[in-house]
């Protein structure tokens, strides 16, 4: 009997939805973006991380300004409780993917470290 990995694939997505992880990151998330203060500051957080990140994976210099904008949003997020627990049920839930994560490499880490 031949195994189609994505259906196992697909049943894991299903299952990971119902983790006490993942329902915690949805509930933590709602709450957050409630308060549209925290939220704005959540999604300004976002981009700065993704513009960032897109110069880096271009090879390109951050400039010491886009740094300590950074850095200021960073601090001002980690002073608003919902994103600070938000991040939180984020960790958690990445814990938990990175669990599986192992889980499901195993098989090539066993076949390489013959």
């Amino acid at each position: 009997m031949a195994v189609n990995i994505y259906d196992t694939a697909n049943q894991l997505e299903q299952d990971l939805r119902q983790t006490k992880e993942y329902k915690e990151l949805q509930t933590a998330y709602e709450t957050m973006k409630a308060n549209q203060s925290a939220f704005d500051l959540f999604k300004d957080f976002q981009e700065i991380q993704m513009q960032l990140s897109q110069k880096q994976m271009n090879g390109e210099e951050l400039s010491d300004e886009e740094v300590k904008k950074a850095h200021d949003l960073a601090d001002k997020v980690g002073n608003v409780d919902e994103i600070k627990a938000l991040m939180g049920k984020e960790r958690n839930l990445n814990q938990l993917m990175n669990d599986l994560n192992q889980i499901i490499t195993k098989p090539v880490q066993e076949l390489y470290n013959d």
